[in-house]
């Protein structure tokens, strides 16, 4: 903010009090210049007798957000004259909005306002100064970084109308017909925006029944018994038809729904306006996650480039490529499998310390906090964009029950013998009980369990094609072929896995929701929160058993030469690479990962409904159909063109995709650095790709208020937490992080890494081979006495031959200490930083704590009114009842002295009481 100075002018009595309301332009009338010498009020006659001065600050923001500040142009006064505003005010004022005071500055000014009203009640006049000047202070290095933002991001701005929510916001109250006086109601026709209208109108549809049924039914229930087909609210109009005017769909088509605009911010605001908060929020996260991806690109690129300039000082890596070292390996099938000479794998273990080496580490950690800062700042967001869209003060609403919930419910009546006119009388007690539901969760339970099973098997399945065709590979007499089967078998199967993932992840989905139905939830909301709950265990299942596979069970289950495990007696437990399954794990999550983004959400979205287009477009053009048309030269109406629209079936979709792609950045980070910056360039499109959806392709969404993302962030919340244990098991059983440590520190003589690659092979004695399982022809000139594999075993000279060595167990500890220590160091860090970012912003906490102040204190003065109304009434009730017996009693006097002169005729007195 920045200090201005204030003037005020005091003189002894006088007719006329002036006091300053910060309204800007000229006043005309009987506000006049200030005269030359100031000497005088603005009247030239009343005379400066002593001047206050004082300091206050003034917001940065409010003074750099394109308003000209008090110090560039001098405010407009109102008079006050015995306590009614003057009305000589120009006409073309506008209010200039100072923006919240801090707390101090509030204080000081509450008791200047104190003080001065004092003083005119006092008898003195005080007039505020018009002409303030700036004191100099230097900004800080926060707002000059924040004013190089803004003109940095300038052109990024979408050109559509801003909600001028930075400098001033209106105070908003629930609407209520009893308190029409609250609002500001100018036109009842637009005080109600399009998505308020089509809210309101959608409550009553689903709170308006007809009893023609044998139950009574909303719009919800028509339409699932084809009562109506449809209900939907309406499009603002075309987004690209020749009609000129704008509207708010053509607005953001052309500033959000283009791919051309991939570079814009969102106008989050407008998407509210049209779509509702729901969807509003739905997209002010995806906007917020997107722009988070890019620190988190930047740093895992920052990792990779450090794997590639460091690939050529790395030790383990030149040992295993120098062919002088000659390390013969075991054969890595039965039979038709050589020895083989280590140094041939030279480039599998090049690639894999792109991916395994010690930045690999920290960016795991990076990610974590990454993880929770993502979600702290989403709070945050989200807590401002309920203050701004007045969404603090909502309170959730009894839902209205489903169809489906309403014809069980009937079912249930109908099948009870007892006492039908009491359940009719008790219509509101009857309800679903555990009872009726027991079928539908056993049903669930048993159906879930079985799809995990039908997913694990199919992964199971894909490991006996990598074995078995592996194994008939081996064989083939293709010099070629032999050399590449890893790489074949590899990368044939990841294909597999991602087309057996995008078939399931559909069955799913239409599981999911029929497991859901059985359930009968009673509302919207429970339905919802239930089938993403049963959606994201399957599809997190599906998607990440492969890569679970490949992290920690591979090559784990091998067992050693000349006591290998084999599945349908005959085929070897599949192996790791020599350069370890890290490379292997890469490969699987990019290829799976690259492969849903660009498949199940870019090519589906896009696909799927241009082919529904498609037969809609053939199926309007039959014949048949084109004869119910009553007039076909007539243009077809607005209703017409969005009932021709997909309908909208919720956002669940849109989350789970995003949901999804958030565990292939955190879960497994440690093996794929780039996962960020793929994520990245997926988004970059996928939110023009939803916004074009909403825009152009679907029927208009009911509007729904939301403040939040509902259970979606708890997930997200779950996953962050997993990704910690996840990563810290693939550094430290995955990769070979730990080994390199434990050999550098325990068992290096010179403190390198010179000997590793032979520290971490044992030896095997071709002789302890079993009969029939040694290579039949070695194209090895020398015969071959001893082979090596890796593993940390004791060698055939030993008492305890093969058995596991003490270098062996020395490494398990170090593993599992290392994932002690580093699950709680991240975890703790994490909750540090949770800890230091407030979930909601300062600024928005003092707004909303003086909103309700400034409410409180507006109905206390409303009541106070009320009251006082009421006693004049009640004070003018009994001024009049006084009045009316006074004159009672006078006219009684005159009576009694009537009577007194007039004593000789009974018929005369009679006549003249009658009068009175």
């Amino acid at each position: 903010g920045r200090n201005e100075k204030g003037w005020q002018s005091l003189q002894c009595p006088a007719v006329e009090y002036i006091i300053n309301n910060y309204l800007d332009g000229a006043q005309t009338g009987s506000t006049e210049r200030l005269t030359p010498g100031g000497m005088h009020f603005r009247d030239s006659k009343r005379k400066v007798d002593y001047v206050l001065a004082y300091h206050y600050r003034k917001s940065t923001s409010q003074s750099s957000g394109g308003s000209p500040s008090l110090s560039q142009r001098p405010p407009s006064l109102a008079i006050i004259s015995n306590g009614e505003t003057a009305k000589t005010a120009s006409p073309d004022a506008e209010v200039i909005d100072l923006g919240p005071l801090e707390a101090l500055e509030e204080a000081k000014r509450e008791q200047r306002k104190e003080f001065e009203s004092n003083l005119m009640e006092a008898g003195l006049e005080i007039e505020k100064d018009a002409e303030t000047y700036e004191i100099t202070e230097e900004m800080g290095i926060v707002n000059k970084l924040s004013e190089i933002w803004q003109k940095f991001t300038k052109p990024l701005q979408p050109k559509v109308p801003q909600q001028n929510t930075t400098r001033m916001k209106h105070l908003s109250y629930p609407f209520s017909r009893e308190k029409l006086y609250l609002y500001n109601i100018q036109d009842k026709d637009t005080f109600f925006d399009n998505a308020t209208r089509s809210r309101i109108v959608h409550e009553i549809l689903k709170r308006t029944y007809t009893t023609k049924a044998k139950n009574s039914m909303g719009i919800n229930t028509l339409i699932a018994n084809n009562v109506y087909e449809a209900a939907f609210p309406l499009h603002d109009g075309e987004y690209d038809g020749e009609n000129k005017e704008m509207n708010e769909r053509k607005l953001l088509y052309q500033e959000w729904a283009r791919y051309g605009s991939f570079y814009k911010f969102q106008p989050i605001d407008l998407v509210r306006k049209y779509f509702g908060e729901k969807i509003g929020m739905y997209f002010a996260w995806l906007g917020l996650y997107t722009e988070f991806l890019i620190p988190s690109s930047v740093v895992g690129i920052i990792v990779f480039l450090y794997g590639c300039l460091t690939i050529e000082s790395d030790v383990p890596s030149k040992e295993m490529c120098d062919q002088r070292n000659a390390f013969t390996m075991c054969p890595l099938c039965d039979k038709t499998c050589d020895y083989w000479n280590l140094s041939s794998a030279c480039g599998t273990a090049r690639a894999s310390h792109l991916f395994d080496n010690p930045a690999t580490v920290f960016f795991s950690v990076f990610m974590a906090l990454w993880a929770t800062m993502f979600l702290e700042n989403w709070k945050r967001l989200q807590m401002r964009l309920s203050y701004f869209w007045d969404l603090t003060g909502l309170e959730e609403e009894e839902e209205h029950p489903r169809p489906e919930y309403e014809t069980k419910l009937l079912q249930k009546k109908s099948q009870s013998e007892k006492c039908k006119k009491a359940c009719q009388d008790e219509d509101e007690k009857e309800k679903l009980t555990w009872k009726d539901r027991t079928p539908g969760y056993l049903v669930n339970f048993a159906s879930i369990l079985f799809m995990i099973s039908l997913t694990f098997s199919l992964v199971f399945g894909v490991i006996v094609y990598r074995i078995t065709t592996a194994a008939a590979l081996s064989m083939s007499p293709n010099e070629s072929t032999k050399s590449n089967v890893r790489v074949t078998v590899t990368a044939t199967a990841v294909i597999i896995n991602l087309v057996v993932i995008l078939i399931l992840d559909e069955i799913y989905g239409m599981v999911a929701k029929w497991l859901t139905e059985m359930e009968i939830p009673k509302t919207e909301k429970t339905f919802e929160e239930h089938l993403i709950m049963k959606a994201f265990l399957l599809k997190f299942v599906n998607s990440y058993a492969p890569i679970f596979y490949v992290a920690f069970f591979k090559g784990r289950f091998v067992g050693r030469p000349g006591h290998y495990v084999y599945v349908f007696a005959g085929y070897r437990m599949e192996e790791c690479a020599p350069g370890g399954c890290l490379m292997e794990l890469c490969i699987q999550l990019s290829i799976i990962m690259l492969g849903k983004q660009l498949i199940q959400n870019n090519i589906f979205e896009i696909g799927v409904p241009y082919l529904k287009k498609l037969f809609r477009k053939l199926k309007d053009e039959r014949p048949e159909a084109k004869t119910n048309e009553s007039d076909p030269s007539k243009p077809p109406q607005q209703w017409e063109l969005d009932h021709a629209l997909e309908p909208f079936t919720g956002l669940t979709p849109e989350y789970m995709e995003m949901i999804i792609q958030f565990g292939f950045v955190t879960l497994f980070v440690a093996s794929f650095p780039l996962a960020p910056v793929f994520a990245l360039l997926n988004n970059v499109i996928e939110v023009r790709l939803d916004a074009k959806k909403f825009v152009t392709e679907l029927r208009r969404p009911d509007t729904v208020r939301a403040k939040d993302i509902g259970i979606w962030f708890n997930i997200l919340s779950g996953i962050g937490k997993f990704s910690v244990i996840i990563n810290a098991f693939v550094i430290s059983v995955t990769s070979d992080f730990i080994p390199r440590l434990v050999y550098q520190y325990a068992y290096s003589h010179n403190g390198t890494m010179h000997g590793f690659i032979n520290h971490t092979l044992s030896y095997f004695n071709v002789s302890d081979f079993k009969a029939g399982t040694q290579p039949e022809a070695s194209s090895f000139e020398e015969d071959v006495s001893l082979c090596r594999f890796k593993d940390y075993r004791e060698p055939p000279w030993s008492e305890n031959q093969y058995e596991f060595s003490k270098q062996y167990w020395t490494v398990l500890s170090a593993r599992l200490a290392f994932v002690i220590i580093f699950q709680n160091l991240v975890m703790f860090l994490s909750v540090l930083v949770d800890w230091m970012i407030p979930d909601i912003p300062k600024d928005i906490s003092e707004q909303i704590k003086k909103e309700k102040s400034v409410l409180v204190d507006f109905f206390l003065k409303e009541e106070h009114e009320k009251l006082k109304l009421i006693e004049n009434f009640i004070t003018r009730d009994k001024q009049r009842s006084k009045n009316e017996t006074r004159g009672r009693r006078l006219r009684a006097a005159s009576f009694c002295q009537f009577n007194r002169s007039q004593r000789g005729s009974l018929t005369s007195f009679s006549s003249h009481h009658t009068d009175v």
